[in-house]
């Protein structure tokens, strides 16, 4: 039987962190990961990740803080979050952003985004990053990778530690030894209608986008031996995609960040723009056949950001996603909603922006509390017909600021650690945009790191 120090589960970003700096401090890893291809939900995401007093944001002027992020992340969170884990967030974040850079990872834009007070949405290549990565591990001897190699069990050793491995390689069941610990880094159950229809019956609707091997398959194999779960009640959809985003290409657009807003299928609005995508696609849900519009004008259209996932206008344009048209009239034709609806609703925003005061939503920012708000009123105008899209699940197991997996007396389970979307109590009951790729850089490496202060078993 093979031994290494650590085992790791699933070649996400979280995995692949894990992997490097527990590699980098001489132990020996074995990375199994499911697919035939690194990345997971990683290479599926808009490639944001939340970090504060950088020197991106220096060169753009911008004042920011980790007291302001974390704050943020608690306000979003609605307080139900674990404050450990957002500080422990805090406390290593710029250094994570220097490390990845270190690493290879390329940082390209800086972008106000989802339940920021300032711009801290640096963007990277989800795919470059990945591949930095994975060059790194080349690099570093003690690594091991093994593809289409799904785990299927843990087992424990006489002292009640696991300790185990059971995974599979070409249909025959072979076992490895963790000689310190194992890491679960396996992602969520985005593409499990079991577990959705377990946990998020309200989100039946939303269209299934996450990534190929996320079934819950590492939650599964921590709840046999008493992982305790957190978040779940908390589970939503991701708002701003296109309706054929379940096909090969996820176009996705978030126009409202930069001052449009959101109309129901009878041209009324139905929620506060600037709230988490997460929060707008719980109300976007509960609109007649799950569909809404983005509705917005050529202020907003100007700000759009070529190569940018969620901002990318003209790329929807050029997808020929967009109603592009110079009157109301038209727009209100285009996608079927009544004229004097749609007129009325303008005209409401419009003046509640003149007055300082949205009175049907309480608008009062572009995104969480950062932006002024801009009138609907120059040619041409724009529709993005939007639904929901279940991309990552965001809630699972318990852990502590270590990353040591919790029972459901709040103790770690010996020898058992997880990192990233497989992870519950960090997010809460909301979501701040690259607060999820954040997390899995900064818990990847801090989990390794414990891991690898762990007495050896007795092999």
């Amino acid at each position: 039987m093979e031994s290494y120090d650590l085992i790791i589960l699933g070649g996400g970003l979280a995995g692949m962190c894990a992997a490097v700096e527990a590699a980098a401090h001489g132990a020996s890893v074995l990375l199994l990961e499911k697919q035939d291809e690194l990345g997971g939900s990683t290479v599926l995401s808009s490639g944001y990740m939340a970090f504060a007093g950088t020197d991106m944001q220096a060169k753009e002027g911008i004042s920011d803080s980790t007291q302001s992020l974390i704050e943020d992340m608690l306000e979003v969170g609605g307080g139900v979050n674990d404050p450990s884990l957002i500080d422990m967030y805090g406390e290593h974040q710029l250094e994570t952003y220097h490390w990845l850079m270190e690493h290879g990872v390329e940082f390209r834009t800086l972008q106000a985004v989802s339940g920021h007070s300032v711009p801290r949405g640096h963007t990277i290549d989800p795919h470059q990053g990945i591949q930095s990565l994975y060059k790194r591990t080349k690099e570093l001897s003690h690594v091991t990778i093994k593809f289409q190699a799904p785990a299927k069990r843990l087992l424990k050793n006489n002292d009640g530690r696991i300790d185990k491995v059971l995974y599979e390689v070409d249909g025959e069941t072979q076992t490895a030894q963790a000689i310190k610990g194992v890491l679960i880094a396996s992602g969520g159950f985005a593409k499990s209608e079991e577990l959705l229809k377990l946990f998020a019956p309200h989100l039946d609707g939303a269209i299934r986008i996450g990534g190929e091997g996320n079934h819950g398959d590492g939650l599964k194999m921590a709840w046999e031996h008493g992982a305790w779960a957190l978040d779940l009640p908390y589970l939503s959809g991701t708002y701003g995609f296109h309706p054929s985003a379940n096909s090969r290409v996820k176009s996705q657009g978030l126009a409202y960040y930069k001052g449009g807003i959101i109309v129901n299928q009878e041209g009324k609005r139905f929620v506060n723009e600037s709230l988490s995508y997460k929060l707008l696609g719980n109300a976007a849900l509960r609109q007649p056949d799950g569909i809404s519009y983005q509705i917005w004008d050529k202020t907003v259209m100007d700000q759009a950001v070529k190569d940018d996932p969620l901002y990318d206008f003209e790329l929807l344009k050029r997808r020929r996603l967009l109603y592009e048209v110079d009157y109301l009239e038209e727009l209100a034709d285009c996608i079927d909603v009544p004229l004097e609806v749609l007129n009325e609703t303008i005209k409401t925003y419009n003046e509640g922006i003149q007055t300082g005061a949205d009175p049907d939503f309480g608008r009062k920012s572009l995104t969480h509390n950062y932006g002024k708000p801009t009138p609907i009123e120059k040619s041409p105008f724009y529709a993005f017909e939007s639904t929901v899209a279940m991309l990552a699940t965001y809630a699972g197991v318990a852990v502590d600021a270590k990353g040591r997996v919790l029972n459901s007396f709040g103790e770690p389970i010996s020898g058992l650690f997880a990192a990233g979307e497989v992870t519950g109590g960090f997010h809460g009951a909301g979501y701040v945009t690259g607060s999820s790729l954040g997390k899995c850089a900064i818990f990847g490496r801090l989990a390794a790191l414990e891991v690898l202060k762990n007495e050896t078993a007795a092999i």
